[in-house]
């Protein structure tokens, strides 16, 4: 995600840190931590401007919730929503993590999360940017990992290419989606859907969004067993990708 510099982004962020958790000593594994009570942790991964974060922590009050964002003046504006609605939310449960997604294993322990989200992730459409795209069979092992079995991994996006190619990524590791539409928001999914920033403007051009979630059911195949190749079909995926860049 590309901003412009917040003025005064440091300190804007260090009058929120109450709502900022450090990268830990060792990984977090339950919500004692940093709550003080025991509850589900749910993590979304790159929150940008913080609303889907804090309209599901608002509605899922029984829920504990960790919002991941990698660049800063984006963060500066997480936070700050979250500070200005958090007597709306009632509950403390939501913290911010200003990290990667490749740092994820330094914060959360294995099979800590009952849910992750990716929502309208960055496509990475170039050739040759794989291996960035948080869909990549890579990172998906290391939600997999992260997740108690039986939890869940939800995407939402308005890029069909990221889509299909997400879907050759989870059938590479054996996974089938429980819920795939290329139209969210004219399912019956829809009613319980918390929108984010993008997904509102989307929505508001009839541009349709595309979703599903898949369930850990049990160990994913070792990469010996699953050699990490290409796709045969990659090339016309990323040309798909480029198109809508």
């Amino acid at each position: 995600m590309r901003m412009r510099k917040k003025k005064n982004g440091d300190k804007r962020l260090a009058a929120c840190a109450h709502l900022l958790r450090e990268k830990p000593d060792t990984p977090i594994e339950s919500t004692l931590r940093d709550f003080g009570y025991e509850a589900e942790m749910r993590l979304e991964v790159g929150c940008g401007k913080g609303g889907f974060a804090c309209g599901m922590a608002k509605k899922h009050q029984n829920a504990c919730f960790y919002a991941l964002e990698r660049v800063s003046d984006v963060m500066v504006l997480a936070v700050e929503k979250a500070e200005r609605e958090r007597e709306e939310r009632k509950t403390d449960n939501l913290r911010f993590l200003l990290a990667g997604a490749a740092e994820l294993s330094e914060y959360f322990a294995p099979e800590s999360l009952s849910v992750i989200y990716l929502n309208f992730s960055d496509p990475w459409p170039k050739k040759g940017h794989t291996r960035r795209r948080l869909t990549y069979r890579g990172f998906l092992r290391v939600y997999f990992s992260l997740l108690k079995k039986g939890g869940e991994l939800r995407l939402k996006t308005d890029n069909v290419g990221l889509f299909d190619f997400t879907l050759e990524e989870l059938s590479a590791l054996g996974l089938t989606p429980y819920f795939l539409t290329r139209d969210l928001h004219h399912t019956p999914e829809a009613a319980e859907n918390v929108m984010t920033e993008y997904e509102r403007n989307f929505s508001e051009q009839g541009i349709p969004i595309c979703s599903l979630a898949v369930r850990k059911e049990g160990e994913l195949p070792s990469p010996e067993d699953a050699e990490e190749k290409r796709i045969p079909s990659l090339d016309s995926r990323e040309e798909r990708l480029s198109d809508q860049v």
